[in-house]
């Protein structure tokens, strides 16, 4: 980033001039005002951030950012942003994706860029639904679940995102509630932060075609009873009256009550976001709900190489040790000759 010193900035500094035109009470509204607070937070100037998106309602984003922006083709998000920030590595790229366009067609594209750790933010929205086409099921929507394009009910089963990050090596992934602006802003800012591929799954809601999907925790009191908010070096620690935590059994987590067969806070699980091994990050990141609390916050975050820092380096070494300038000084390397 540049070194010179900024003015801070505020939230509205981030807004575009557009009319917002989302579906009213869609969840991308408060992810976007969560969005612009986390780079308010970041104090990143709007012309040194790029937001690219490829199809999908949430991917209407870069029109309302006041930052450099490219609605892309389906699928294809990752691909144009990672070539961005190769391109321009002092550049905050930002990738705003749905279900469909992220986990479909832009699977391959997700993983490897995950794998490559390309200093990407990586905003997946998760509504289990396929909704700018009109309620087709995704790859994330639940077994049975019955639509348009399944009317007796979905025979697969759904992808879990962070199986898909974590299985790339991921050095970076968090959960929130699209409704929940606090947690919201926080995972947003800490992906900034941090050196890599982050993602963060956004869980929302499609009020149109698939409301109440992740009805357990779209409202204060039911994130009280059913999530649990990870916080780095801090006990694992839930319920509406903070009576409940988890526990290693055996190489299983468990639910446990405060106070109850002498169980007390010294043996509830202490939160690290920073260890290598992601087991336990995964176990948490992928509970069953009811019988687990749903896993919000930041839930992995380690350190690793960036492909765009690595090969900025690389590029660098190589012209260092190469005479070669111009191309035709390659066209005229090696064996030629001249046809007279």
């Amino acid at each position: 980033m540049s070194e010179l010193t900024y003015k801070p900035f505020q939230a509205s500094d981030y807004k575009s001039a557009q009319a917002v035109r989302w579906c009213p009470g869609c969840g991308d509204h408060f992810l976007l005002n969560s969005l612009h607070k986390a780079m308010a937070n970041i104090g990143i100037p709007p012309h040194q951030i790029a937001v690219i998106s490829g199809i999908g309602c949430s991917s209407r984003l870069p029109y309302y950012m006041n930052t450099y922006g490219f609605h892309t083709i389906h699928g294809r998000g990752a691909a144009i942003a990672s070539g961005l920030k190769v391109a321009n590595p002092k550049l905050s790229v930002w990738q705003i994706t749905g279900d469909g366009d992220c986990l479909a067609i832009g699977g391959n594209h997700f993983i490897h860029s995950i794998r490559r750790n390309m200093d990407l933010n990586i905003v997946l929205v998760n509504n289990r639904v396929y909704g700018l086409t009109k309620g087709q099921y995704s790859p994330t929507s639940d077994r049975g679940y019955v639509c348009k394009s399944a009317p007796y009910g979905t025979v697969e089963d759904p992808f879990r995102p962070a199986e898909l990050a974590f299985g790339a090596r991921g050095t970076f992934f968090a959960r929130t509630v699209d409704v929940d602006s606090p947690v919201a802003v926080e995972v947003l800012t800490a992906a900034a932060k941090h050196k890599g591929a982050s993602v963060v799954e956004v869980l929302e809601n499609c009020i149109i075609f698939n409301d109440g999907t992740h009805s357990a925790v779209s409202k204060k009191e039911g994130r009280a009873k059913n999530a649990i908010v990870l916080q780095h070096g801090k006990p694992m620690i839930f319920g509406e009256n903070n009576e409940k935590g988890l526990i290693l059994d055996g190489m299983n987590l468990k639910v446990v009550n405060l106070g109850e067969n002498g169980v007390t806070e010294k043996d509830i699980l202490i939160h690290d976001e920073t260890t290598i091994d992601f087991t336990l990050h995964l176990k948490l990141a992928t509970m069953p709900f009811p019988e687990f609390p749903i896993a919000l916050g930041v839930i992995r975050s380690i350190k690793a190489p960036t492909y765009d820092e690595e090969i900025t380096v690389q590029i660098k070494d190589v012209q260092a040790k190469n005479p070669t300038r111009s191309l035709k000084d390659y066209l005229m390397k090696g064996e030629i000759w001249e046809v007279k």
